[in-house]
């Protein structure tokens, strides 16, 4: 293993000449010894030194280059640096010991076993000795390789002090098992249900970490399954886990909105890595809870739920400390208008609607086309085909449009500017009166999207305000 290991990086040379050099025995342990019984790339190289991690990480960039900078953080023991495309951390061997109400741990100097024991699951606890006599040797103290091969996610040591210790290693095991397609086992799966209610010591920042891992996956919905039946996801997205279940009045039933969410945002993993594409995905019908209301003739309805749901964005965003910028502002558009070209489907197609629909989308259109497509969920094959032939149509029309008046990240041709200068006015009202009978009149067709027509409007406009350009009397 240890020669594979040597083909991918040159550093593992290096270590072993300089931990040689200072008598101290050092191990690549962790995900990267894990990745390369999976064969899987991995960047992320771990070290574990029996002696001072920061010395060795030191000495070994000194070797490499004088140029290579070292980041070293003492109140953790350990040191880093770029090595090609790899971040190389070293840590001295350690054995931990928590406090119940922190995850951060009382660290104390340890053997190989104690550093083992620490780690969070048996396939994650493997090391390869890079020198000495035991040099290539592996040590498999948790039978790490057979779980592996078994596809099996396993704590080392009695899961229950495991996740009480650490309750982020919870949201690990699901991560891990969604990503690799594992199971968790019994044990281990029981003792996350145990012990969710730690979570509550886990910052927001990462939980979101490892839940955006889950929604980058090839199959999201199976670790999203795993965190509500364990009794997580209702800690950190409520809002979400309200979607649950099936309601009946006088034999009328909805779906599961909760069931047809995951669906949806399966069907965009398999599309696109976008994860703030996903994330419209799985926001999507956040509000429908809140909406959903029984008409005796009509059955079930949730009206306004995009727009209330494009509302409850930027408050979830903010409950899981994920960015408040344009990423967020892209989401909770594309919850807002999730149902507008479903509306152009079930309507005519006017050119006017297409161009509103290209104006308010802008660059983000194509993205909103994947989203409406993958929210068609229907079990009934002729259904789907239908409704996806008439998306196909909708393309079509935007495409066609789009390139007949350039409405995506439109700017009108005439801005305030202009308007203030053609008739001599400072800040006020006249000017967005003016600029939104162009913007209508260009939306609606009425007159091209071209500098000499929209100026035209402009005056025609402003003689009803009762304006006059300047230099006419």
């Amino acid at each position: 293993m240890l020669k594979k290991l040597e083909q991918t990086s040159a550093i593992y040379s290096q270590i072993e000449l300089t931990a040689d050099r200072l008598g101290v025995k050092a191990y690549v342990v962790g995900g990267i010894v894990r990745d390369l019984f999976l064969n899987r790339p991995s960047k992320d190289i771990d070290i574990v030194v029996l002696g001072k991690g920061i010395e060795l990480a030191t000495e070994v960039a000194k070797d490499i280059s004088p140029d290579i900078i070292v980041h070293v953080y003492r109140n953790f023991g350990t040191a880093q640096f770029t090595y090609g495309n790899n971040i190389v951390e070293f840590v001295g061997a350690r054995k931990e010991s928590y406090d119940r109400n922190s995850r951060k741990p009382v660290v104390e100097d340890g053997t190989l076993e104690d550093d083992q024991n620490r780690r969070d699951f048996t396939i994650n606890a493997l090391a390869i000795a890079l020198n000495g006599p035991e040099k290539g040797t592996l040590v498999d103290s948790f039978d790490g390789v057979n779980d592996i091969k078994n596809k099996i996610i396993r704590t080392p040591l009695d899961p229950n002090i495991t996740f009480s210790d650490d309750p982020l290693r919870m949201l690990r095991a699901i991560r891990f098992a969604t990503q690799l397609g594992f199971s968790i086992f019994p044990q281990t799966y029981q003792a996350i249900k145990d012990n969710a209610y730690r979570l509550e010591i886990i910052s927001k920042e990462r939980i979101a970490e490892e839940f955006n891992k889950i929604l980058l996956a090839k199959k999201p919905s199976v670790g999203i399954k795993m965190l509500d039946e364990c009794g997580l996801l209702q800690q950190f997205l409520p809002a979400l886990t309200d979607l649950k279940g099936i309601e009946y009045i006088n034999g009328k039933g909805h779906k599961d909105n909760f069931l047809h969410t995951l669906e949806v945002v399966d069907k965009i993993a398999m599309t696109s890595n976008n994860l703030w594409l996903v994330w419209a995905a799985l926001l999507h019908d956040i509000a429908k809870a809140k909406t959903k209301k029984f008409d005796p003739e009509n059955g079930w309805t949730f009206h306004g739920h995009e727009f209330i749901g494009s509302k409850m964005v930027p408050s979830i965003f903010r409950s899981m400390r994920l960015p408040s910028n344009e990423k967020m502002k892209y989401v909770q558009k594309l919850v807002a208008l999730h149902l507008r070209p479903i509306a152009l489907v079930e309507d005519i197609i006017t050119d006017s609607a297409v161009r509103r629909l290209l104006f308010d989308a802008g660059e983000d259109i194509d993205d909103l086309m994947l989203l409406c497509e993958a929210d068609v969920t229907s079990k009934n094959p002729e259904k789907v085909r239908r409704c996806l032939a008439n998306f196909a149509h909708v393309r079509e029309k935007l495409k066609e449009i789009e390139e007949k008046d350039r409405l995506r990240n439109w700017q009108p041709p005439i801005d305030g500017k202009i308007i203030m200068d053609t008739f001599a006015l400072t800040p006020s009202k006249e000017i967005g009166i003016i600029k939104t009978a162009i913007r209508e009149a260009i939306l609606d067709g009425i007159i091209p999207n071209e500098y000499e027509a929209a100026y035209n409007l402009m005056l025609e406009e402003g003689a009803k305000l009762g304006l006059k350009p300047i230099g006419k009397n």
